[in-house]
């Protein structure tokens, strides 16, 4: 073996030492939330595909926040209806972005889903990329302690608050799916889920009533609206549930509803 190969074998093996150094002392870093999001307003939502990276973070008083990254506008200009394409979404690894952020107990792959409203309005933060998926920060869910510990569809048909300042929109004259719990207070689906279901889409939701196994006293039904319908956060958080497959409503109590649909 000549003396420059061995040179070039030597270096070699200095930098793939220097790079594993680098890696083993790479240190968590915060969880990416903006101090000052700003206001992004999303158009012709209704039907596109996105999907949501959560990281949970628990609190020295027992509440566990976990803030979401959404997909929506980015990561497929030849295909704006998905936003989360499939080879993109399956880079995205949990272990790593768990061991990459400070404090982060859990990460959850929100998704594929599907948005049921027409636009929507609220503060988001800058461009984070997850393993080259690109999402804006959307919010701040507070949920129970005991959400660390259930498995998916255990939180079915109970209600948690997402911390967010929104507006969500349904134009009239279109479909909105919706919820009625046995108080009577409508839940307005906001977006659908592919998870335990791929082969829910958006046309399929007028017959969800047929799949869903409701508790006594819920109802689902399908609603055309005589007029446009907005779903705001009066107390700068939302009221949210699931049903047992993972579509997500938002609840038309505390004037959080323009009108009870």
């Amino acid at each position: 073996m000549n003396r420059k190969l061995i040179t070039c074998i030597i270096f070699a093996l200095a930098l793939i030492a220097l790079n594993a150094s680098a890696i083993a002392q790479a240190k968590p870093v915060p969880v990416p939330v903006p101090t000052t999001p700003k206001n992004l307003k999303y158009n012709s939502l209704r039907g596109v595909q996105y999907c949501e990276v959560w990281l949970f973070v628990p609190q020295a008083n027992k509440s566990v926040f976990v803030d979401y990254y959404n997909t929506s506008d980015f990561n497929n200009q030849a295909n704006k209806m998905d936003t989360c394409p499939a080879s993109l979404w399956a880079k995205v690894d949990p272990e790593e972005l768990k061991a990459e952020y400070q404090g982060v107990a859990v990460v959850f792959k929100n998704g594929p889903r599907g948005w049921t409203m027409d636009w929507i309005d609220l503060p988001v933060g800058p461009v984070v990329d997850f393993n080259g998926l690109k999402t804006r920060w959307m919010g701040k869910g507070e949920l129970p302690p005991e959400m660390m510990n259930v498995k998916p569809g255990e939180m079915a048909y109970k209600s948690v608050q997402s911390h967010r300042k929104s507006t969500m929109h349904f134009d009239k004259g279109r479909p909105v799916f919706v919820l009625d719990d046995p108080s009577g207070t409508p839940w307005v689906m906001q977006a659908y889920s592919g998870i335990v279901d791929p082969s829910i889409t958006y046309d399929s939701l007028k017959d969800m009533g047929s799949k869903l196994q409701l508790p006594a006293g819920w109802k689902y039904r399908v609603v055309t609206i005589d007029k446009d319908l907005s779903i705001t956060t009066p107390g700068g958080f939302a009221w949210i549930t699931q049903d047992n497959l993972q579509n997500t409503y938002d609840a038309c109590k505390e004037g959080a509803c323009n009108f009870q649909p």
